[in-house]
């Protein structure tokens, strides 16, 4: 609903064309103090005319004093549910406090769902540690980039039958066909397809020679002193 004012017709007039204010006596002023002398309208206006609020207000702000433009200014409305939906919400303060668990209604209607397994990085092993195998072929490859070398890769064929392609770790290796050899769990990671590694060590692989650092996953023995 939008509010209304009722003005004298000749004092609109009055203050659209001249932007002034007619005084009683007929004459026009701008003077602030001879408005605040002059507040009642002349006795002989008899049409008037209606406008909303708002237009009232804009137009007579400047001919009035600020007390009377404070009275033409419509008090602002209340917000809606729709705009206090719209705000911003603040955010939760956090809670050091632990998550409520679940009860067992609630895990018999079925609430927990499975989790999907991980995917195995070594499945030709069978859910075992390492195999033993026979060397079908050495061989190099490439590694991906940004890397750039040779990695001595052997093809293996598990006790179980299955082929797979093992890295050999360190460096140098007397690796050739025929040979057995340790296979373990374990990919190299600039090398596609490569998900195992031989022990060194272990079968007719030997250990890394002059290997100070990390013996044990070389398979080099401790050095003598003296």
């Amino acid at each position: 609903m939008t509010s209304s004012l009722i003005l004298p017709h000749s004092l609109l007039h009055h203050a659209l064309q001249n932007k002034t204010f007619p005084d009683q006596t007929g004459r026009h002023t701008n003077n602030e103090t001879q408005l605040k002398r002059n507040q009642n309208p002349p006795h002989d206006i008899i049409s008037t005319t209606t406008m909303p609020l708002t237009s009232c207000a804009r137009l007579l702000r400047p001919l009035f004093p600020s007390s009377i433009s404070r009275t033409l200014t419509p008090a602002r409305t209340p917000l809606r549910s729709t705009q206090l939906a719209q705000r911003p919400r603040t955010a939760i303060p956090f809670s050091t406090s632990t998550p409520r668990l679940a009860t067992y209604n609630q895990v018999l209607r079925g609430c927990r769902k499975p989790q999907p397994l991980r995917k195995k990085t070594s499945p030709a092993l069978i859910n075992r540690p390492s195999m033993r195998g026979v060397c079908l072929k050495v061989g190099i490859t490439k590694p991906k980039k940004p890397n750039s070398g040779e990695r001595k890769t052997c093809r293996v064929r598990l006790s179980s039958g299955r082929v797979v392609t093992a890295y050999i770790p360190g460096e140098g290796h007397n690796v050739q066909q025929h040979s057995v050899v340790v296979v373990r769990g374990g990919r190299a990671q600039d090398c596609p397809g490569v998900r195992y590694k031989c022990v060194r060590g272990a079968g007719d692989l030997g250990g890394v020679g002059a290997r100070i650092t990390s013996r044990s996953k070389y398979g080099t023995k401790k050095p003598k002193v003296g």
